[in-house]
């Protein structure tokens, strides 16, 4: 599948097979994820991989309920460290890195015909408290990852001209 396949294919899925995922499945989306551009390459992120049934509801709880979380038998946490980077703007820096770096494990996600949903409504003191965060490391993003249960209806989207502004 070409990069334009995996930009079309995506979409995010809410049901999920009764299939586990493959550990060398896993590790190709979380090397994709290692290779995220990332601000002066001080990769100011963390990712928790979360498989127990019980981390998993108690993920869903601090998504306000989103039960599907719960579902999917692989999450990834995609968690801000400030700390190793050392530009003054370091929040905004580790943010848009652990946002790029789920970014490259959802299409790698799609790419190896797995689903994926990015889940970013929760309470993040409760997400960090189910995974034992220590101080400083914030949760920005849940990815979901599983074999899909469904094909949901693809979503529309703005039309380019109505998105994109050229500034001459």
């Amino acid at each position: 599948m070409d990069f334009f396949e995996v930009v079309e294919k995506r979409q995010s899925v809410r049901k999920y097979a009764a299939r586990a995922v493959e550990p060398g499945q896993l590790n190709r989306i979380l090397e994709a994820a290692n290779r995220a551009p990332s601000a002066g390459n001080f990769q100011s992120y963390e990712i928790y991989v979360v498989s127990g049934e019980e981390r998993r509801k108690a993920l869903a709880a601090a998504t306000f309920e989103q039960d599907f979380v719960a579902q999917a038998p692989v999450l990834l946490v995609f968690c801000t460290n400030p700390a190793r980077c050392e530009y003054a703007t370091r929040e905004v820096c580790a943010l848009e890195d652990a946002s790029i770096a789920c970014t490259f494990a959802m299409m790698a996600a799609t790419a190896l015909g797995l689903s994926s949903c990015w889940v970013g409504a929760f309470r993040p003191d409760a997400v960090a408290g189910v995974l034992g965060c220590p101080a400083g490391i914030v949760p920005a993003a849940i990815l979901t990852i599983a074999y899909p249960d469904e094909q949901p209806e693809r979503t529309t989207r703005r039309e380019i001209r109505d998105l994109v502004h050229f500034a001459r």
